[in-house]
């Protein structure tokens, strides 16, 4: 368990994680905090009138133009001889369940030494949950695909758990509001970032578990079954901790005005 961003591994597999922790300790847990005050509309359906808009190749490179002169770092949209341009876009992973990472371990040679034969590489992987407030920039193509996107995500964080797991949104902010939308696997992320600008309170894309309502137990594999037992039997355990501190307080309440 780290001290400072709270992500928890197995104790072998400390030296396989490459994360960057460094982050203020608290910072993310009060932003969590305003996520759910903030998160009353949730839409997965329709598409807001802009990112229904259809841009030419002159439109498209004066909002280029436009994108670049408000941003303030080097991360700029470049238009490309073809008509399509290149970019960044930031993605918020904010992740419940853990992911899997594979790690592997040398078997020795019962010959200390004597490196033969019987040396061999066992493959294993580990469960961890990534940091909360965990960031990632990914430079893409104006014709890069939601899935795409996911897919390049999950391999800059080697985890190896199906892409199907997970989806993109756009979270955006309005009238005190947070709105979010699954995006739909071709959707094209770089556009909707050209569209809205820069502003991470217009537009901000969000990968999040694929809340599909029916799960599909049958895609996971026995360790990560077994990992959300254990999960599933502490959520339980807490949950009846609060429950029966709720019901002592009433019960000494009630004795104190008898």
């Amino acid at each position: 368990l780290s001290p400072d961003c709270s992500f928890t591994c197995h104790y072998r597999c400390r030296a396989l994680v490459r994360l960057d922790c460094s982050g203020p300790l608290g910072a993310s847990d009060e932003d969590d905090g305003t996520e759910q005050v903030l998160e009353k509309d949730t839409n997965v359906d329709e598409p807001s009138e802009w990112e229904k808009a259809e841009l030419d190749q002159a439109q498209v490179e004066q909002r280029i133009k436009e994108y670049n002169s408000q941003i303030n770092s080097n991360l700029f949209m470049s238009l490309n001889k073809d008509g399509s341009y290149t970019g960044f876009i930031k993605v918020h992973l904010k992740l419940v369940r853990p992911v899997s990472v594979p790690a592997s371990k040398r078997v020795p040679s019962l010959q200390a030494g004597r490196p033969g034969p019987r040396t061999q590489a066992v493959k294993r992987r580990t469960s961890f949950y990534l940091p909360k407030g965990t960031v990632k920039h990914l430079h893409i193509l104006s014709h890069t695909r939601a899935s795409e996107v996911i897919d390049a995500l999950l391999r800059k964080f080697t985890v190896i758990d199906n892409p199907r797991k997970f989806a993109l949104f756009e979270r955006s902010e309005k009238d005190e509001q947070v709105y979010l939308r699954k995006l739909a696997d071709e959707e094209q992320p770089l556009r909707l970032r050209l569209l809205a600008g820069p502003s991470e309170k217009v537009l901000s894309f969000v990968l999040k578990e694929n809340e599909t309502g029916e799960v599909n137990w049958d895609a996971f594999t026995l360790p990560e079954l077994h990992n959300f037992l254990r999960i599933l039997q502490r959520e339980e355990e807490e949950h009846v901790r609060q429950l029966r501190h709720r019901y002592a307080r009433c019960r000494q309440k009630m004795q104190e005005a008898l």
